[in-house]
């Protein structure tokens, strides 16, 4: 029995300096586990509610105060004097308390602060280190990251339509290797924009936002740096897109329109045009990753992009899915996409994650753990990453404190484990 003694919440600020909120719980002993909410700004709109206090005079609306208040009344009142160790039983409890489907009474935000807390605090009352807690075994697999180097989309004010242009170090024998190839790769990619006359500025991910409008010449300029940087593409290097699909489908017109175009007319491309594209950058670059390549509602388009791509490419549900297990239900039924970004914060728990997870292991999807563009220096879902062991993580660039500090826990677990590590290189796994 580990019983809880006190719950607290504070608003602080994530890395676009917007409110966000952190939750404290205490536990017998004086031991206290923390954890800090993400938010994200291309949302699928089926995620798990944010609680925003809509109030102009802080924040242009959107501070945390009534979802700091809900943690510290409603939710503290439903744990309180339990055992941190019931993790499944206490996050249905304010699942329940919450009483809605989507979270948006209390709001997800203070659900999934308390739900990470806890596991924290659990963690630490064991002593083990986070990743174990979660998923106790002899060996762990550290995952192959997915760098952002190159944004655009909503999360840079450049005129590229695709989100997230990602560099995966597949050839690595660690992730300490594929951390310094990456590393590397980005200080040659900032030179040769540099030698362009681009701007070196970064988006929301740490990853640079120059001014160009074409992802032929985002790629073509990545193949570059990497070669630059004497890595092979293919073997030792290669490519992951998300083309956040959704912030640019016109769902009346059931067009894809490129919002960000200088001149009119508007971009236009009907979905075949758009996959008839996919195909063309899956052939003519070493792209092994494509995420939200169609509108989250455009089943069809999900079905013939899996059809024709899936075997040679991880067609990868992020709006699609949003970490729910129902929706990922029918993506196994309906043959939509191979593999799940997984984001805590857009079902609300913990174990509503986990259990995602699970389905999706089940049935052969690939599973890839993320970050949001909104981040904190909270480094869980690295530890996340490590427990689940399905060898991949989204974390942002080679840039900025709150994408680091995943990189680094990264780092820092896999000194700890030694050679109880294992690296994920491709479909393979290394020994360190």
């Amino acid at each position: 029995m580990r019983k809880i003694t006190a719950v607290d919440a504070l608003e602080v600020l994530d890395s676009r300096g917007t409110p966000t909120i952190q939750v404290m719980v205490t536990i017998e002993g004086g031991i206290v586990g923390a954890a800090l909410v993400p938010s994200g700004a291309s949302t699928g709109e089926h995620e798990a509610i944010e609680l925003r206090d809509q109030e102009n005079t802080r924040y242009g609306g959107k501070g945390v105060q009534n979802a700091v208040s809900h943690v510290q009344q409603e939710l503290s009142q439903v744990i309180l004097g339990e055992n941190v160790l019931d993790q499944r039983k206490l996050d249905q409890r304010m699942i329940e308390v919450d009483g809605t489907g989507n979270k948006s009474r209390l709001g997800a935000n203070a659900i999934l602060g308390v739900s990470l807390a806890l596991a924290r605090a659990a963690a630490q009352s064991e002593n083990v280190p986070l990743y174990r807690y979660l998923m106790p075994r002899e060996e762990y697999i550290l995952p192959c990251p997915m760098m952002n180097v190159i944004n655009g989309g909503m999360h840079a004010d450049n005129l590229l339509e695709w989100q997230e242009f990602m560099i995966r170090p597949v050839g690595a024998c660690s992730f300490a290797e594929g951390l310094r190839w990456g590393s590397e790769i980005f200080q040659q990619l900032k030179k040769v924009l540099q030698s362009r006359g681009f701007s070196v500025s970064v988006g929301d991910e740490g990853g640079f936002a120059p001014q160009i409008s074409s992802h032929k010449e985002a790629l073509d300029i990545l193949v570059v740096a990497v070669e630059k940087a004497g890595y092979r593409l293919g073997d030792q290097i290669r490519f992951a897109l998300d083309i956040a699909a959704s912030s640019f489908y016109d769902k009346t017109r059931k067009s894809y329109i490129d919002q960000k175009a200088k001149k009119a007319p508007l971009k236009e491309r009907t979905m075949p045009e758009l996959l008839s594209l996919l195909q063309q950058i899956a052939t003519h670059y070493p792209v092994d990753s494509i995420e939200d390549g169609m509108d989250e509602t455009d089943y069809v388009g999900w079905q013939n992009m899996t059809h024709i791509l899936g075997d040679k490419v991880q067609i990868v549900g992020d709006d699609l899915f949003v970490t729910n297990r129902f929706f990922l239900q029918r993506g196994i039924e309906e043959k939509m996409g191979n593999a799940i970004l997984i984001k805590p914060n857009q079902v609300g728990t913990l174990t509503e994650t986990l259990d995602c997870i699970e389905l999706a292991k089940k049935h052969h999807y690939g599973v890839i753990i993320s970050h949001r563009s909104g981040e904190t220096e909270d480094p869980f879902i690295a530890d996340l990453a490590v427990a689940v062991g399905e060898g991949q993580i989204k974390t942002g660039s080679l840039c900025r404190s709150e994408r680091v500090a995943k990189y680094n826990r990264l780092l820092y677990i896999e000194k700890e484990l030694g050679d109880r590590a294992l690296y994920r290189d491709g479909n393979r796994y290394r020994g360190i």
